[in-house]
């Protein structure tokens, strides 16, 4: 018996109808994964770190925030 799925938008699709090849391919999951890490990076460094996101010199103490205002305010120090 085939499941139905009810989008936002008020359309019923019956689950039977999605194909395999719809799944996504080893190679989009890859780049998908990569992305996701590479968006979680950017986020701590943009929360924990003033200068030096990308790490092109060592990390020193004077690269880190003094104080954790949180991702929604930018540090002011």
């Amino acid at each position: 018996m085939a499941t139905k799925i009810t989008h936002k938008k008020s359309k019923t699709v019956e689950s039977s109808s999605i194909r395999s090849t719809d799944k996504l391919s080893k190679e989009e999951l890859v780049k998908i994964n990569a992305y996701w890490r590479t968006c979680n990076y950017l986020a701590a460094g943009m929360i924990y770190l003033r200068a030096n996101p990308l790490l092109r010199e060592p990390l020193k103490a004077e690269h880190i925030k003094q104080r954790l205002l949180g991702h929604w305010v930018p540090a002011l120090v």
